[in-house]
């Protein structure tokens, strides 16, 4: 109860001040937090701000990285008119709108627009082709803020004509600096352990360290409040780890489409490399993140043949188990499944000759003439085949001794290619050495029927 008492105190306390991140918004790019590559002596986005010349430009990255305030800044150092347009619920007829002020503004004021589209990637086609032609004669400059990677989310004509600057996540040392600004507005304090509590939550995000270190300097002033009250000695108004603690929820995982890529991507990567742990890892993140478990399944199913293949032939049945697994049982208990296929590929030799085998055999098939097939082995099933000399001089292994009979089974334009080359690894070792063996035996293993 004295808990609830405590968070509802400070929540009236939070509704009498404009937010902290508000506060903080940056007013020169001098004030702005991380993003270096883009903002520092020799950033390519800084120059051309200062110089005046930045084109039309999509902001990509996480939130809270400082799109929508670089946005703002570009505006303030320019001499053109700032609109701002939020594509959730912006219609063609807004867009059309803010085209015609543009236009007019131009023609009578000499004075250009730009044109701040946050969540870019929520327009659907027909309203990102209706700025091209406002973009492309340059009655707009068009910035555009996303979450989602542009190449996706942004019509390729639209993305060609604007320049592409991402912004990365804040690190820990970042949200550190804003957490000392903060505290320095809210004339508070933090012990380090709050302090570095708090920037390891924030999933890199500087919008959400900031409302949290608001919501945990409330929670700390109406703890030394209550403290005072009662008379329970020394008061300490410093924002400790159990205010930290208590003002942060289970860190929120980033998983929009661009995640999605590139965590299956870390995934199979870390399962070819032999990293149980890594892959566990990732598995873990897309598991918590709601990722759909079959389609981790799938990827499992393709890696057992892509990177294991032939060099453990147990590999492609643990990962189709898997996925019958995920059918069968369903989560939360079809991860127990998952994590078994993961660590069973990810520990298992791997080869992929079998892929590169078809591989070169593919390229073989588009670059050179189609062969016949051999006339030895033409089907010689049905009435009339055998007066067409189907099948005439095919000898049928079963009827060797050795199960083998060397003849011609390609096509001559490709009679003298390799298309399989077992590596050594694992169970395919013994494949490399009965072939070989084969080979030696029996001399050339194509020769004339």
């Amino acid at each position: 109860m004295a808990d609830d008492l405590f968070a509802a105190a400070a929540e009236e306390r939070l509704a009498t001040r404009s937010p902290l991140a508000s506060r903080l918004r940056p007013r020169s790019l001098d004030e702005v937090v991380g993003q270096r590559h883009l903002l520092g002596p020799d950033g390519a986005l800084r120059r051309l701000v200062e110089a005046d010349r930045l084109s039309s430009a999509i902001l990509w990255g996480p939130a809270g990285t400082g799109k929508t305030t670089l946005a703002r800044l570009v505006a303030g150092d320019s001499a053109k008119e700032f609109v701002q347009l939020s594509a959730v619920n912006a219609t063609v007829k807004d867009v059309r709108e803010v085209i015609a002020a543009a236009e007019q503004r131009l023609g009578a004021h000499d004075r250009g627009t730009i044109l701040f589209l946050d969540e870019v990637h929520r327009f659907n086609k027909a309203q990102q082709d209706a700025l091209l032609p406002a973009v492309e004669s340059g009655v707009l400059t068009l910035i555009g803020a996303t979450t989602e990677n542009p190449f996706f989310e942004v019509n390729p004509p639209l993305r060609s004509r604007s320049t592409l600057f991402r912004l990365e996540a804040l690190g820990e040392d970042d949200l550190a600096t804003l957490i000392e600004r903060g505290l320095e507005v809210e004339s508070a304090s933090a012990t380090p352990e709050a302090v570095a509590y708090l920037a390891s939550r924030a999933a890199g995000d500087g919008r959400q360290v900031l409302t949290t270190l608001e919501v945990a300097i409330a929670l700390a002033e109406v703890r030394a409040a209550g403290a005072e009250r009662a008379d329970d000695g020394p008061i300490d108004g410093r924002v400790t780890l159990a205010d930290a603690e208590a003002a942060t929820d289970l860190k929120a995982l980033r998983y929009g489409r661009d995640e999605h890529y590139d965590i299956i991507s870390a995934f199979i990567k870390s399962i070819r490399g032999t990293d149980p742990d890594a892959a566990l890892y990732w598995l873990a993140r897309m598991l918590a993140a709601g990722e759909d478990p079959r389609f981790i399944a799938r990827r499992l199913v393709i890696a057992a043949s892509e990177d294991i293949g032939l060099a453990d032939h147990t590999a492609l049945s643990v990962a189709t188990a898997a996925a019958a697994a995920v059918d069968y049982v369903g989560l939360p208990e079809a991860r127990i499944n998952l994590a078994h296929a993961t660590v069973h590929l990810a520990t298992s030799p791997k080869s992929n000759t079998a892929y590169m085998g078809l591989n070169r055999a593919v390229a073989d098939v588009q670059d050179l003439p189609a062969g016949e097939v051999p006339m030895h082995l033409r089907d010689s099933s049905y009435r009339g085949a055998a007066s067409l000399g189907h099948g005439e001089g095919y000898r049928y292994p079963h009827d060797d001794p050795t199960g083998h009979v060397a003849q011609q089974y390609k096509p001559d334009e490709v009679r003298e290619r390799r298309y399989y080359l077992p590596s050594t690894h694992g169970e395919e070792a013994g494949i490399a050495e009965r072939l070989a063996r084969l080979e030696h035996d029996m001399g050339d293993s194509e020769g004339t029927p």
